[in-house]
Formats: C-alpha cells, structure tokens, sequence
C-alpha cells in the first residue's frame, strides 16, 4: 500500500484536442489505484466526455439530472409581431416562422434581453431547465470511482457542470487521503478553467508540432493564473523529432519538469476501440510503458511530498490571466 498523507488534486489539461488527454488520465489511474492510491477519477469535459469509454464503463450507478438557467418563450396572445425581440437578441434566437416570431431553445442563453425590450410584456421564462446530466460510476472494474457529465446539447454554463462534477469527486473523498485526478476538455474555455480551479497540479500533454506549443503556451498562461505546479508529456514524441527540441526548450525554460515522453504505438488505437486503458490491454507496448513511467515519476518525485514538489515547480507569482477587450469602433 502506497503511503500518502493529505489530499491532492491533479488536472491532466492540454489547450489543444486530441493529444491523448484522455488516454493519459486513464492510464494513470489504474497504475496508481494499483499501487494502492486512493483514486477518484473525474471527467471534467461535459461537452465531449470520453474518459468513461476508455475505462470501459457502459453503464452509471447514479444519473442525476443537473437543473440549470433558463429559456425565454412568447406568448402568442400577447406578441403582435413587432420583431423587437428579434432584433435586440445578441444571440440569434428569435425566429419568425409560420407567421410569428418564437424563440429557439437550442439557441436561447436566457439572458432577458428579448424581455426587457418587448414593448408588450409578452416574453416568459421557463426556469431550472434540464442542462446536462451527472453521472457517477461508484466502482470501476479497476477499483476506483468516476465522476462525469454530459451537456444537453445547445445549453450553456457547461463550466457550472464541471464544478458540479468535481464537488461530487471531492464528496466521494470526503475527509480520507487521497487524489482527485481530473481529466480537463480541451482549450481555455470554462469549462477548462472549471477544471483547473482549485487543483495544485498540473500535467500538460503537448505534441512536437507548432500547433501544440501554441497551445501548450495557452494552457501554461492558465496554470500560472491558478498557482498550479505543472509537468510536461509528449505524446508521440517520435513522429516529429525535428521539432521536439522547441517544446522541451519550452519546458526547461519555464521550470516545467518533463515527466516522461510516449512513443506513437498503434496499440492505443486498438487500446480504445477495446475500450480499455493501454496499460492494461497492452501492457508491454511501448506507449504502456512509457505511461508506467510517468506514473513512476509522479509517485516517487510528486506524491512522496507533493507540497514540497508544488513549491518548487509553482510559477513564482501568481500571473493573472487578463482578458483582451476589443471596444466596438464609434461611428
């Protein structure tokens, strides 16, 4: 039994899709579940979950409706088909169709523009609309539980969702030992920024192309932002040598410790179509040992005294992310 005092919460995070997030996580908390860990894993991408497919998980032990925001509607007895609302709408969500204008709930943010603007008080609103769903797989085959979610296609706030699902993570903790590993969306968004709030480690998968380092740059920004101590995997770090040393001139210049580097295997393809993490579909291929080894070094460098490894890879001030705001021109 691995010996491991207090709570830590770890985020596997990219800024760019596809890099294999994903298959890292995975990978990650079976190694250390097995090495006697408590694991508590969470998918932390409402919009495209996909962390249960890689564990093979087909079915949930807790489904939970997630109630949320509102959606405008128009009562036809009192519009007179001014188009007002239509106009004012930021979003394109009114529609005249078949004579009247009515408002598309795919599309409707609830923002209450249309209301405050209807000359005739027709508009109203449907509040705690179905937004998504909470999912929890109380024990997976591998010993450990997960927590996910998926978005009701064309709702907002997917960042709320994902905050719901790390709450739950950290229910199921409760007050033991243990690790909340998160396995972000891609990009910056919110739901990525929901991710990354209240982690204190970070491992960040980039690929050898000039595309991911952008990326990884953006990602970085971020865990500057929240304090968080990050680490570096390259994925597929051998199908562009040329430009591997661009991303490790990266790391080394900004203090990101690489935690190991995966070889392109097609056995993760075969892994996934499987529906089973690559260390244990494969476990002597060359991506599952390259993954054995990331999960060596978060073990014996990280978890043996994570709060010690967070002061010395933590950015050395906080560096808030400040949004550019584009002004719209006078006229």
């Amino acid at each position: 039994m691995a010996e491991f005092k207090g709570q830590v919460e770890i985020v596997v995070a990219s800024g760019k899709g596809g890099v294999g997030k994903s298959t890292v996580t995975a990978s990650l908390a079976v190694l250390l579940a097995g090495r006697g860990y408590r694991i508590i894993a969470a998918d932390a991408d409402a919009e495209a979950p996909n962390l249960h497919l890689v564990l093979g998980i087909n079915e949930w032990d807790e489904v939970e409706d997630y109630l949320e925001g509102r959606i405008a509607y128009i009562l036809e007895d009192k519009c007179t088909n001014c188009g007002v609302c239509a106009e004012v709408c930021p979003f394109g969500a009114v529609e005249y169709k078949d004579g009247h204008y009515t408002i598309n709930p795919l599309i409707c943010e609830g923002c209450i523009t249309c209301s405050m603007a209807c000359p005739e008080k027709a508009i109203r609103y449907r509040f705690k609309v179905k937004a998504g769903e909470l999912r929890v797989a109380s024990k997976t085959r591998y010993g450990f539980p997960l927590v996910s979610s998926e978005l009701v296609p064309g709702r907002p706030n997917s960042g709320k969702l994902v905050t719901e699902v790390k709450n739950r993570a950290k229910k199921i903790l409760g007050a033991m030992d243990g690790i909340v590993l998160v396995d972000a969306a891609a990009g910056i968004g919110c739901q990525v920024i929901s991710s990354l709030t209240g982690a204190q480690i970070g491992v960040l998968v980039a690929e050898p192309t000039p595309a991911s380092l952008s990326d990884l740059k953006r990602i970085h920004k971020l865990t500057k932002h929240f304090v968080i101590a990050p680490m570096l995997v390259v994925n597929k770090h051998d199908l562009n040598p040329e430009f591997l040393p661009h991303i490790l001139e990266y790391a080394e210049d900004n203090n990101i410790p690489v935690a190991g580097m995966i070889p392109y295997d097609e056995h993760v393809v075969h892994s996934l179509v499987e529906g089973k993490p690559i260390v244990e579909a494969y476990p002597d291929s060359p991506a599952a040992e390259a993954i054995r080894g990331i999960a060596d070094y978060i073990a014996e460098n990280v978890l043996t005294d994570w709060k010690a490894w967070w002061r010395k890879y933590k950015p050395a001030k906080p560096e808030p992310y400040i949004p550019v705001l584009i002004r719209p021109e006078k006229k």
